[in-house]
């Protein structure tokens, strides 16, 4: 996979998380301006932790290569 593929993949994933997280609340009727400053945090929240688990399943397959810079933010 390239990392443009890649990237179009994580979107994804992250678009489907913050749908996933809508629905649950039954809001996907409202429109985007009625969203919260808390509604737009916990989105991005999902957001962001799918991509983590997202991120980290690709390392480990990979065998953590510890070049990857992504890799060591992670793993810290």
């Amino acid at each position: 996979m390239t990392p443009d593929e890649w990237q179009a993949h994580v979107t994804r994933a992250a678009a489907l998380e913050i749908g996933t997280w809508l629905e649950a609340r039954g809001r996907l009727h409202h429109p985007i301006a009625s969203l919260t400053l808390g509604d737009l945090e916990a989105m991005a929240s999902n957001a962001i932790s799918r991509w983590i688990v997202m991120h980290t399943e690709k390392l480990q397959r990979a065998g953590w290569p510890p070049e990857d810079p992504i890799a060591n933010f992670l793993l810290g």
